[in-house]
């Protein structure tokens, strides 16, 4: 049996078929993780949706922010047609409902302790150990799977409380749970998360690191597996594993097999350009474990 880490598929299901073909996974035998971010932006949301689900036991997949912008936008409508979104045809599919309750229902950590792998779609914030990040993802997945999912998801957006503190309560507690699970980049000298940076961490404001190389940060201890950070070249520490390579934006999808620690890749067709506005083949680094 393998387990296989896959970084972000934003809705580019023909590479995920290729990788898989590549390692020869085997449902009956092997398990999927999926660092989160399944939709958006790539060409088949809606079909990659189907395709994870549909794996069932063998696929295990944590939120990510553009997950999370597909369910604000079936229930709130407060975030839809945003430039570069490609959600309109799961948001007019005919089993719309089914995927969006079983998307919602997601972990937004998934931890084996047989494996000693942690997997989350960004990041960890330096004061949390893995009782820590265990009870805050605990507390968040039981509002989404809940009936109040909806209030939450109005509430949900916002950079700010950026501190942890044991004292939050209410939407304070769980948008920074949200953020720092599915946002999370650098974090300032005051241990606060910094959300307006974005890219490499070797081009990062004076005073910003990324969030695993913060001083002092208590799940050091703990090995983790992470996507959301394309623009992540290097920089990475011991037991951290980023493997979001920009497939979306024509680089590559990445498998990390849980076991070795090999890496197998696909190369990604050319993809949008966020702030380009083109098409953009650029090459990804890939990142040093």
């Amino acid at each position: 049996m393998a387990v296989y880490a896959i970084g972000d598929l934003q809705g580019c299901l023909d590479p995920l078929k290729r990788l898989l073909e590549q390692v020869a996974f085997d449902p009956a035998r092997d398990t999927l993780w999926f660092t989160g971010d399944l939709v958006n932006r790539g060409p088949a949301s809606l079909e990659t949706l189907r395709f994870v689900r549909g794996l069932g036991d063998a696929a295990i997949t944590v939120l990510g922010n553009h997950d999370l912008h597909l369910l604000a936008s079936a229930w709130t409508g407060t975030r839809r047609n945003k430039h570069h979104d490609t959600l309109e045809e799961v948001l007019s599919a005919p089993d719309r409902d089914e995927l969006l309750h079983w998307l919602r229902r997601r972990p937004v950590l998934h931890h084996d302790a047989s494996l000693g792998f942690t997997l989350v779609h960004a990041g960890l914030p330096p004061q949390w150990d893995l009782a820590d990040a265990h009870s805050a993802a605990t507390e968040l997945e039981a509002v989404l799977g809940g009936e109040g999912f909806v209030a939450f998801l109005e509430e949900m957006y916002g950079n700010l409380p950026n501190h942890w503190s044991s004292g939050l309560v209410g939407f304070d507690r769980l948008r920074f749970t949200v953020n720092a699970f599915t946002r999370l980049r650098f974090v300032r000298p005051d241990g606060s998360l910094d959300f307006g940076s974005k890219g490499p961490a070797e081009r990062a404001r004076d005073g910003l690191l990324p969030w695993f190389l913060y001083p002092g940060r208590r799940s050091t201890d703990m090995k983790i597996v992470f996507g959301h950070w394309s623009l992540l070249e290097k920089s990475l520490c011991e037991g951290v594993y980023g493997i979001d390579t920009g497939c979306v934006y024509g680089g590559q999808l990445t498998a990390l097999a849980l076991g070795d620690l090999s890496r197998s890749c696909v190369s990604c067709a050319p993809g949008w350009h966020p702030k380009r506005g083109k098409s953009n083949k650029r090459p990804v680094a890939q990142p040093v474990a």
